[in-house]
């Protein structure tokens, strides 16, 4: 089952989850926030464009069917706000707010040159992350990440941020709010680069908030910046932007991760 097919499943409120995307002992968060979304776009079919997702990993999501149970808060004319639980085996792994809203007219206008997009190589000028079997996240077959400044994870580093490119391997048929949200957490915690050996590190929150309309050619590479605001006992704090090629800011990506090591 490919990605696509996950994420028509879980507009059902019922998807298996395929071996193949995980990192570590868990599946990618990307992937879980997207099968939470689209079960949200399932029970909204006709909400304004998403504003605003909130996720708090609270359990590993393992290969395997799960639910996704979609409650509404909030149903106004140019808002909508809800919540799901991503559940398996009875548990909560994922819960998930969403804020959905319409444009309106406003007097305020702040445009995106304000957060420029980093001065960044042609993306077939980076050689990607590979994908080694048991050395890499199982899910770095499915992504495709091409790092333009910071450092390789486990480098022992003195750097905490990473600029670069992002985009899925195997371009999807379309490219909306759904895969966007499953390629917007693609990127291995920035601060990780700064360990000489190996020491696990998972997303304990993701806010990702949405600036513009993200749906764009399926086979789009995404501009991606990130740094380390903080990281002290065991918990680092980081905060990304991601930008459409052509320069436009579309969106905004803050993270708590827990690291152990």
């Amino acid at each position: 089952m490919n990605l696509q097919e996950m994420l028509d499943q879980a507009a059902t409120g019922t998807v298996h989850v395929q071996e193949g995307w995980g990192q570590g002992r868990a599946t990618y968060g990307g992937l879980v926030a997207g099968l939470a979304h689209a079960g949200l776009r399932g029970q909204f079919v006709d909400a304004p464009p998403l504003r605003h997702l909130m996720v708090s990993f609270v359990a590993p999501l393992a290969p395997g069917d799960a639910q996704i149970e979609v409650t509404p808060l909030r149903q106004g004319k140019n808002a909508t706000q809800a919540q799901a639980h991503l559940v398996q085996d009875g548990q909560v792994v994922a819960a998930v707010l969403a804020a959905f809203g319409r444009e309106r007219e406003s007097a305020i206008s702040v445009p995106h040159e304000t957060v420029p997009m980093p001065q960044l190589p042609e993306p077939e000028s980076i050689e990607p992350f590979p994908h080694i079997p048991g050395a890499t996240p199982d899910f770095f077959q499915h992504v495709e990440l091409r790092l333009a400044d910071g450092a390789v994870p486990y480098t022992g580093a003195d750097t905490s941020h990473m600029h670069g490119w992002m985009r899925f391997r195997e371009a999807p048929p379309v490219f909306d709010e759904r895969h966007f949200v499953t390629l917007g957490d693609a990127w291995p915690p920035a601060v990780i680069q700064m360990l000489s050996q190996f020491a696990p590190g998972s997303s304990l929150t993701w806010s990702l908030e949405i600036t513009e309309d993200v749906a764009a050619e399926p086979d789009t590479h995404w501009a991606y910046a990130v740094r380390t605001d903080r990281a002290e006992g065991g918990y680092a704090h980081t905060d990304a932007r991601i930008w459409h090629p052509d320069g436009r800011l579309v969106a905004i990506s803050r993270q708590t991760v827990a690291i152990f090591g």
